[in-house]
C-alpha cells in the first residue's frame, strides 16, 4: 500500500510538473518557448503522463480513475481515499516545484500579463463560462478519456504508456478547447490552491466556484459512465 501511495504522489507530481511547467513556457515572460501555443502544450501534458507511466507503473494519478478502478474492483475501496490525498498532494507539490523553477519568470512577468493568464497557468477555466454546459463538457470528455484508458489496459497493457499518452494528445485536441479538458480532480484543485498559497502579486479570484463545481465533481460523474461501459460492454 505504502509503495502505491508513493507512485500516485510522485507521478502525479511529475505530471503536474510537465504540465504547469509547459503552460509557464508558453505564457510567462522571457521563457525560451513563450507563445508556443496550445499544440505546444497539449503534446508536452501529453508526452508527460506517458513518461509518467513508464516510471511508476498502471498509477492512476487521477481521482476519477481512481473511482472507476475501484468500482470494478481493479483496485480495493480502502485504497480510493488514500490514493486520493496522495494524489491532490502530489499536484500541489508538483505546482510548488514549478513555480519555483519559474519564479524569475513569474517575477518578470509582473504587470506585463494578464493575470487571468497567470492563473490559468495552474488551473483549467472555461473562455466561454456556461456552467451547466461545461459541465457536460467535463463529464464527456473524462467518459471518453477513462473509457479508453480501460480500453488499452485490457486490450494492450504492453502499450499502456505510449496510448495513454496517444489518447490524452487526441482529447485535449478534439475535446479540450471548451474548458481545458481537467478530467482529474487533482489536476485542477492541487495547482489551484498552489496559485492561492504561492507568493505570486496582484492576484486575481480564483474562481473557487468553477472549479469546485466543474472539474471539482464533473470527473467523478464521467468516471460512473466509464465503469458502467466498461463493465456492461466491454466486460471488464
Amino acid at each position: 500500500m505504502l509503495h502505491n501511495l508513493i507512485a500516485e504522489f510522485l507521478g502525479t507530481a511529475l505530471m503536474i510538473m510537465f504540465g504547469v511547467g509547459v503552460h509557464c513556457d508558453e505564457v510567462l515572460q522571457k521563457t525560451k518557448y513563450k507563445g508556443s501555443g496550445h499544440t505546444f502544450a497539449i503534446t508536452t501534458w501529453s508526452f508527460g503522463i506517458t513518461v509518467c507511466l513508464f516510471i511508476f507503473g498502471g498509477v492512476c494519478i487521477n481521482p476519477a480513475m481512481a473511482l472507476c478502478q475501484a468500482i470494478l474492483g481493479m483496485i480495493p475501496w480502502s485504497s480510493f481515499i488514500p490514493y486520493v490525498i496522495a494524489e491532490f498532494l502530489g499536484a500541489l507539490l508538483g505546482a510548488c516545484l514549478v513555480y519555483f523553477m519559474y519564479a524569475d519568470h513569474f517575477t518578470a512577468s509582473e504587470g506585463k500579463i494578464d493575470q487571468i493568464a497567470i492563473r490559468n497557468i495552474f488551473s483549467t477555466n472555461p473562455n466561454c463560462r456556461n456552467l451547466p454546459r461545461n459541465y457536460m463538457v467535463e463529464v464527456i470528455a473524462t467518459t471518453i478519456f477513462l473509457t479508453g484508458i480501460l480500453a488499452i489496459a485490457t486490450a494492450w497493457p504492453k502499450m499502456l504508456p505510449v496510448g495513454v499518452g496517444l489518447l490524452t494528445w487526441a482529447v485535449g485536441m478534439g475535446l479540450g478547447g471548451t474548458t481545458g479538458f481537467a478530467m482529474n480532480q487533482a489536476r485542477d484543485l492541487g495547482p489551484r490552491l498552489a496559485y492561492q498559497l504561492l507568493p505570486i502579486k496582484n492576484k486575481t479570484n480564483n474562481d473557487w466556484q468553477y472549479g469546485l463545481i466543474v472539474p471539482g465533481t464533473a470527473p467523478f460523474v464521467g468516471a460512473l459512465i466509464a465503469a458502467a461501459f466498461a463493465h456492461f460492454y466491454l466486460g471488464i
